[in-house]
């Protein structure tokens, strides 16, 4: 029980865990290499939230495991208070865009996303969410929109990529469309594996893989998605570690900012433990490969979340809600693997893809494509 009560100190004593130990304690090793990248983004995802599911819990969380951890700042070109749009561009390029932009600066112009830049290297790249695929953080790391909801003008992006697996809700975005194109045509086309359920994804053999499993958004674990997000999560693992070069791989928990906005703390709870479930494959999967840095943070915190009482013996807990928007308040990262110790500390969020692409040795001066 006593590792409930971690989380509110965590920020601080990482940063004294970080200077007092040499990365052999972080990593397993000395100055190993990076190959792989795992970026985890709960989405709305604030401390309260992630220590409410800690408390619930009947176990230790992956969250736990975790020696390395920080805060990152998460406001918007153009407002205080960013949105999934400006927040998921600045996570995935490291430049501050408007509210309501998708992988472009402020004025509008394409930028550069560390998938991208992967995919140049000739690493395997993968988007993993419990959203549609062309929800605003996976399209972050994919597309080129001025605004979010240009749902099918994203989807059409994808096909401007060499993603090699990306797994959610849009399937209509594909297939049925205003324009008339089948994009699903197109994919196959381009050596795409395209299923639309999670028996289709499980199955699967190809290196290339669509799994595009609802026609919109997928719903709540609770309403029927059931273990999508981690046996997805675990698929999309074993497909990219394929590529001898390394993979850079995004899994988002996508709903835990949509129980937030609707300030249903069960929904909320659950989501977040869900999420949980593919941190913890993630660092399965880094503490066996040993050249593999896994991140997990948010775009965002969603719904002013407070604990205002609960009971360790029993894993109650009682929350409250300040709003059903979006907050300004600076959210966790956590981290562990090789470079882990870069990501402590206080900084704002276009850093973080510029501490991937040091973690990786890319180069930063890369065209924008």
């Amino acid at each position: 029980m006593k590792n409930l009560y971690k989380l509110p100190i965590l920020l601080i004593i990482s940063f004294i865990f970080v200077s007092c130990y040499p990365s052999r304690q972080l990593t397993g090793k000395r100055n190993p290499g990076v190959k792989n990248v795992i970026l985890l983004i709960g989405d709305g995802m604030g401390v309260a939230t992630v220590y409410a599911a800690m408390s619930a819990s009947q176990a230790p969380l992956n969250f736990e495991r975790f020696p390395v951890s920080g805060l990152q700042i998460t406001y918007s070109a153009n407002a205080y208070i960013t949105d999934s749009g400006a927040a998921g561009t600045a996570l995935a390029s490291g430049t501050k865009t408007r509210n309501g932009a998708i992988g472009v600066d402020e004025n509008g112009n394409p930028v550069y996303s560390v998938l991208a830049r992967a995919e140049e290297h000739g690493l395997a790249t993968g988007v993993v969410a419990t959203s549609s695929v062309t929800h605003a953080t996976p399209a972050s790391f994919i597309a080129h929109q001025s605004s979010r909801g240009s749902y099918e003008d994203i989807a059409s992006d994808f096909l401007k990529t060499d993603v090699d697996v990306f797994i959610g809700g849009g399937y209509d975005h594909f297939a049925r469309r205003a324009d008339k194109r089948n994009l699903i045509d197109s994919l196959k086309s381009r050596g795409y594996d395209v299923v639309t359920d999670l028996q289709g994804i499980m199955g699967s053999d190809s290196r290339k893989l669509a799994g595009l499993t609802y026609p919109g958004q997928p719903p709540y674990r609770l309403k029927g998605r059931g273990d999508m997000l981690p046996s997805s999560t675990a698929r999309a693992l074993e497909i990219l570690s394929r590529n001898k070069k390394g993979f850079f791989l995004m899994i988002e928990g996508s709903q835990i900012d949509w129980a937030a906005h609707a300030n249903v703390a069960d929904t909320l709870i659950d989501e977040t433990l869900d999420f949980d479930k593919a941190v913890g494959l993630a660092l399965d999967f880094a503490e066996k490969d040993r050249h593999t840095l896994v991140i997990v943070t948010a775009d965002h915190e969603t719904g002013g979340v407070t604990i205002t009482g609960g009971d360790l013996k029993t894993h109650e807990v009682t929350l409250s809600f300040s709003t059903k928007n979006h907050t300004a308040v600076m959210v966790p990262v956590f981290a562990y693997g090789p470079g882990a110790m870069n990501f402590s500390g206080v900084y704002d969020n276009t850093e973080l893809s510029k501490k991937i692409l040091s973690a990786f040795r890319f180069s930063d001066s890369k065209k924008k494509k």
